[in-house]
């Protein structure tokens, strides 16, 4: 059985972006009562996430962009204080209220603080269930309900604090994980593999990436099966002949077939399937060493079977 660590905190649940937004603290709470219900969490080592530091954070993003939005937010504090409004637009989808810097700061700090219990052999995987999600937070922007990126910022820091030399992210949300590849493109210790629905937002990842992105667009209504074919064919060699050293999933659950968000047709099974892949490629090269952080999934049933599923496969239950 792998000892599996599951990092979280309360000031994730605070950041919100209005009523009726899909990303949205209920997505934790889902999760939460599932692993409840079902025992799996019982099997889990709970950490509380702690806040990044700057330092950290600037390791994938850049000075003036953590800046702007450590900005926006204390103007925003200041603005509610006099009775001004809740919320601050980044763009028409993406805003920021008064706990969303802290929330960020943990969202990825639990990613840092993932790869230092992985590495120091306390766990042997680990799962972060954090909001805001980060894989479209470019370095110089945020963007698509994200603002650090909280999977690139703890490759940098595996690279640097570890003196790894081959981490690879493995990114199965249903959009393109575009500030990921902004962020590690043409650095020859990253490997990024993904598979999206294109057309689709971000509207990006088909056009000439960078000989360490494998990126695999597929149409809308694709199946779980063929996905599967896929990944079999496209990932799989690239990720062996790369034999990571560590592997970060950016876990995005919003192409299950019930998530209205996208139209690909993954189900549980077929995401238990893709973590035990994974898994099959960090025992054989990586000491087992994952670290997955929530990113989409947006219909809390789905949304919450899916992680159990993920959960299940990265804890041996």
């Amino acid at each position: 059985m792998s000892k599996t660590g599951y990092f979280t905190h309360r000031d994730c649940w605070k950041h919100e972006m209005g009523p009726g937004h899909p990303e949205c603290p209920e997505r934790l709470d889902a999760i939460e009562d599932r692993l409840l219900v079902t025992g799996v969490g019982d099997a889990l080592e709970r950490y509380e996430a702690p806040e990044a530091s700057l330092a950290d954070i600037e390791l994938a993003h850049g000075r003036m962009h953590i800046a702007a939005l450590r900005g926006l937010s204390d103007r925003l504090n200041e603005e509610l204080m006099a009775g001004g409004p809740s919320y601050a637009q980044i763009d028409t989808d993406t805003s920021i209220n008064a706990h969303t810097w802290k929330a960020s700061l943990r969202a990825a700090g639990a990613a840092l603080a993932a790869t230092d219990a992985v590495m120091a052999g306390e766990v042997e995987n680990a799962f972060c269930s954090v909001r805001p999600p980060g894989h479209h937070a470019c370095r110089d922007k945020a963007m698509g309900f994200c603002f650090f990126n909280n999977v690139a910022v703890a490759v940098k820091y595996a690279l640097q604090r570890y003196n790894l030399q081959r981490v690879a992210v493995v990114d199965f949300d249903v959009h393109h994980g575009n500030g990921t590849e902004d962020i590690l493109a043409n650095d020859p210790r990253a490997l990024m593999v993904s598979i999206f629905q294109h057309p689709f937002y971000p509207y990006s990842g088909d056009h000439d990436p960078a000989p360490n992105m494998v990126n695999v667009p597929v149409p809308a209504y694709t199946r779980g099966m063929d996905i599967r074919e896929i990944i079999e064919m496209m990932w799989m060699p690239r990720l062996e002949a790369f034999k990571p050293e560590m592997i970060f999933v950016s876990a995005g659950f919003d192409a299950h077939r019930e998530d209205d968000m996208g139209q690909l047709g993954l189900t549980e099974q077929d995401y238990t399937w893709i973590t035990q892949r994974v898994k099959d490629v960090a025992r054989r090269y990586s000491k087992g060493r994952i670290v997955s952080c929530l990113e989409g999934g947006y219909v809390m049933g789905p949304l919450a079977r899916s992680v159990e599923a993920h959960l299940r496969v990265l804890a041996d239950l």
